[in-house]
């Protein structure tokens, strides 16, 4: 089917009968549109989640904006559909296609994921399906497009081995524009697939390629070893070395539809100096590179002018420690308070200089204060590597009442390593200190929103060979939570628990688990991370089916003299 004749097809016959049509057009603002025919290659970035998260990602605009500068590399976009859009599809027989130019994805050269979340895992097998290419890695030729996938969940490759050709394992700068070009040079070699792939396996670093390896069953786990001396028996993350030396997307694309942040994103820091335990982005993300002052300021203002956006986001896993942050604050204000431009925060470190940073976060857009404790009593934190001081947290929050603020909002996780009652009283009593506090000094109530996740121990942290806390554990601690509660200005919001042992249980799993992946999705399995469209029990049912025992992998751990599923990733910062 021509790009044309799709286009003309998608828009008479199925727009016009799904829920919010525009996110399925592109032409948005910023978008770049190449002639296919004067390129050498082509390549669509797929992100497995709804345009309105997958728009909202910072890394999506840094890929599009790597690949596009270059002349010889068109560089689309293509989304999971909503249920409506891939019921009319399928009805129709239109493949799914690139929001630029409406090109069916198998006339791609490379289709690349990002692996955000181990619940969008499915809706990669909906993409693969409704663009007409094979699920499984091992029955696709050379007529089909290279399939790629990167992110945070690549860290644990295994239970989407079955599924993706190549791991890109780290940033994705200079190895994603390396693979695609290794890729264009295999097939023009004449050689198969799978010795192409084994070439890239074998001369490219930072990359997995899932067939170049076996596994044994070495106890509760299945360890994966290279087939031959080619591939390298572990694979080193890539790292940026001078992020200030990556131009910023300083042209982002502006959505037509409402997104879930709606703001200028600038990256100021990659990395975070903290060793908390329970972290996975900080051992991803290792080691710590800075943006210039000078660079962020003039690519916010650049990003401003080319988007027209009112409030510019400071991206950091922990920004607040950026070194120069005072500064960066002072020339964000003094640039940017004149045109009636916001500037947010959203990882603050919970330290001293918490007690004077809504001075330097003063603009007119006072919204809330978000902050992650993780724990509110010392001795967890303790435990969990959590270096903060209550005090500096309760200063932080008074100088933001006075600054003007009326919301401050509270991460927590429950389930950690030495959890005790006291811990969870101590969430409630901090929150309603908090409270308290703000509605003293602003003489009316504010809100504080406790929002409790349930902790999931990640490959690559201290953790990872620990258990999680049972289903009922987590229940009783969320009612534990909510009868505790006094003020009604404090509002609790606990993680689904379902939701978070199928996260532990694919974050966890090795090889077998891509037959559970495959079969929930054939039985419905679709945006998982959506409250209202998960089935828990399409999973447990998929589990069982596939022979995973999920409850050994949860909530025995794994013994130290087993190997991990994802010890062959050689995480840098996980020490």
């Amino acid at each position: 089917m021509l790009n044309r004749q799709l286009k003309d097809l998608v828009v008479t016959q199925i727009l016009p009968r799904v829920q919010t049509p525009g996110q399925y057009v592109g032409g948005e603002l910023n978008a770049v549109v190449k002639d296919h025919a004067r390129v050498r290659g082509k390549l669509c970035l797929a992100f497995p989640d709804a345009y309105t998260i997958g728009m909202s990602w910072h890394g999506l605009q840094v890929l599009y904006r790597v690949m596009n500068r270059r002349e010889d590399w068109a560089c689309e976009r293509v989304f999971a559909p909503w249920g409506d859009m891939e019921s009319l599809l399928r009805q129709h027989g239109a493949p799914l296609y690139s929001l630029e130019t409406f090109t069916p994805l198998p006339c791609f050269d490379v289709l690349g994921f990002t692996l955000q979340h181990e619940l969008g895992y499915a809706n990669v097998l909906s993409i693969l399906d409704l663009a007409g290419i094979p699920l499984l890695a091992s029955e696709r030729t050379l007529e089909h497009p290279l399939v790629i996938a990167g992110g945070p969940c690549a860290s644990n490759p295994e239970p989407m081995s079955r599924f993706i050709d190549l791991f890109a394992i780290g940033d994705g700068e200079e190895t994603l524009p390396a693979i695609c070009d290794a890729w264009l040079g295999g097939r023009q070699s004449g050689r198969d697939r799978a010795s192409i792939l084994a070439a890239m396996a074998a001369g490219l670093p930072s990359v997995y390629v899932p067939q170049c390896y076996e596994t044994d069953d070495g106890g509760p786990t299945f360890a994966v070893r290279p087939k031959s001396a080619d591939a390298p028996a572990t694979i080193r993350p890539a790292a940026v070395a001078d992020l200030d030396a990556v131009p910023l997307p300083t042209a982002p694309i502006v959505p037509y539809v409402a997104t879930v942040q709606d703001r200028i994103a600038i990256e100021i820091m990659r990395g975070c100096p903290w060793r908390c335990r329970f972290c996975q982005s900080r051992a991803v993300k290792w080691p710590v590179r800075c943006r210039r002052v000078e660079t962020i300021v003039e690519g916010a203002l650049e990003s401003y002018r080319n988007t027209g956006c009112e409030e510019v986001s400071l991206l950091s896993l922990s920004t607040s420690d950026y070194p120069h942050f005072d500064e960066l604050m002072q020339r964000m204000q003094e640039t940017f308070r004149p045109l009636g431009v916001g500037i947010s925060v959203p990882s603050l470190r919970i330290n001293e200089q918490l007690r004077t940073i809504t001075d330097l976060l003063n603009t007119d857009r006072h919204s809330g204060l978000t902050l992650a404790p993780e724990a509110a009593r010392d001795d967890l934190r303790r435990q969990i590597g959590k270096a903060i001081r209550n005090d500096d947290l309760y200063e932080g929050c008074r100088g933001a009442f006075q600054s003007g603020y009326h919301r401050v909002k509270l991460y927590f996780m429950c389930g950690l390593p030495g959890e005790e009652v006291a811990d969870l009283d101590a969430m409630i009593d901090m929150a309603e200190s908090i409270a308290r506090m703000g509605k003293e000094i602003r003489g009316r109530p504010v809100t504080v929103v406790v929002n409790v996740s349930n902790f999931v121990p990640k490959p690559h942290t201290p953790f990872e060979r620990l258990a999680m806390q049972r289903r009922e554990y987590f229940q009783e601690a969320h009612q534990h939570l909510r009868r505790r509660r006094v003020l009604r200005s404090v509002q609790i919001k606990c993680h689904d628990v379902e939701a978070s042992l199928l996260e532990a249980a694919l974050a966890r799993g090795d090889r077998r688990a891509g037959a559970a992946i495959e079969l929930a999705w054939r039985r419905g399995a679709r945006f998982d991370s959506w409250h209202d469209h998960f089935r828990p029990e399409l999973w447990w049912s998929a589990m069982s089916e596939a022979g995973i025992d999920a409850g050994q992998s949860l909530h025995r751990g794994y013994a130290d003299e087993y190997p991990l599923p994802w010890s062959h990733v050689g995480v840098r910062g996980s020490a």
